[in-house]
């Protein structure tokens, strides 16, 4: 027997205004049921991956999560998506990127939760 992820979920202050910023950043839809003020909201990923759900807790984020996402460009590069997310509301925590174009950068969502961000697999296959 094996047990299979339905959806990563983030606890959030606000769910509506972070599940706007994931949905822009991997570009899947929020669930047609959710709207502004609702203490759970989704983001429906496409066959067979997990969603991503948000659920309000009172209680902020005080310390660095224990579980991350790392996320590859589907397009373009680790250097553009960084630039990207940048542009929609992510904050810089640490830059760990090399000289040789090894590395990754970790960011914030607005809500402080991280996410690093790697190499396209373009990137990992030019490298070798």
């Amino acid at each position: 027997m094996t047990a299979l992820p339905r959806n990563i979920t983030f606890d959030c202050a606000d769910p509506y205004l972070l599940v706007g910023f994931w949905s822009q950043v991997t570009g899947w839809p929020l669930s047609a049921e959710d709207v502004p003020g609702d203490d759970e909201v989704l983001i429906q990923a496409p066959d067979p991956l997990p969603g991503f759900l948000f659920i309000r807790v009172p209680e902020p984020k005080t310390v660095k999560n224990r579980v991350h996402l790392d996320l590859v460009p589907a397009d373009g590069t680790r250097d553009e998506e960084v630039e990207r997310l940048l542009g929609i509301g992510a904050t810089l925590v640490a830059d760990h990127r090399r000289s040789d174009g090894m590395g990754w950068v970790v960011l914030a969502d607005p809500e402080g939760n991280e996410l690093c961000i790697e190499r396209s697999a373009a990137e990992r296959a030019a490298a070798g």
